[in-house]
């Protein structure tokens, strides 16, 4: 099966490359223009990204792309509420292979807090990411399981985190994997970013994308939720 076969909504955008270094280059030129239009209309750019494995690719040839880094703002999406030393630190992993060069002059805003418990760091998060600008470029993953950022099925706080009002910028949640206990953002912010890209590799992530498009019921499901213009899916074998 290929993504041009899938049954993509109005507006939504899918482009299929050759291989996982292919479209992170390709992926990286089209933040970059984004970025570069954003600064060239408003003066400043914000950028949120996915962690994992998955971006590590992309992030390094963002890192190369030229741009006025100190004009560019990076946020992210979701984080594991680990130390920043921590291995699975998706901070730690923007600071290795996004601010690097002369990227390291952007200006990052993370996610990960100091608190006793984890629905204290969600409300530290929630208050610091106040001075987060509307969102420009949004880079997402997706899980097999149809998750997005950190919006797992049936994690406890799902259901207001997937609200289009949800008063919160920031909730905490519950992964199935490990570390369980992560912070992400919300639909309001997600939903409101002005080109959200969702890049997915391989014919599993493929087969999840379709079984997504094939129904409508948001909390089995996340990455429903944002399935919709002005969506540009970037996808490899």
């Amino acid at each position: 099966m290929a993504i041009s076969k899938l049954d993509l909504p109005q507006g939504v955008l899918a482009h299929s490359h050759a291989n996982p270094q292919v479209l992170a280059e390709e992926l990286a030129k089209t933040v970059a223009a984004a970025l570069r239009q954003a600064i060239e209309t408003r003066g400043h750019a914000t950028l949120v990204v996915s962690g994992g494995r998955s971006p590590v690719a992309f992030f390094e040839a963002l890192a190369q792309q030229p741009l006025p880094w100190p004009q560019v703002l990076v946020s992210l999406a979701d984080e594991r509420w680990v130390p920043v030393n921590h291995a699975g630190s998706n901070e730690a992993l923007v600071r290795r292979h996004l601010l690097r060069g002369p990227a390291a002059a952007a200006r990052f805003l993370g996610l990960y807090q100091v608190a006793s418990n984890l629905q204290q760091a969600a409300e530290l998060a929630d208050q610091a990411l106040a001075e987060l600008p509307p969102i420009d470029v949004l880079v997402l993953g997706m899980g097999d399981d149809g998750h997005t950022a950190s919006l797992f099925p049936d994690s406890p706080n799902l259901a207001l985190a997937l609200q289009a009002d949800c008063p919160r910028r920031v909730l905490p949640m519950q992964a199935p994997s490990a570390p369980a206990q992560r912070l992400s953002l919300t639909l309001p912010l997600l939903a409101g970013a002005r080109l959200p890209l969702l890049a997915i590799q391989g014919p599993t992530k493929l087969t999840t994308l379709r079984a997504a498009l094939a129904g409508a019921e948001v909390a089995s499901m996340p990455i429903r939720a944002l399935l919709h213009s002005p969506l540009e899916i970037y996808w490899c074998p």
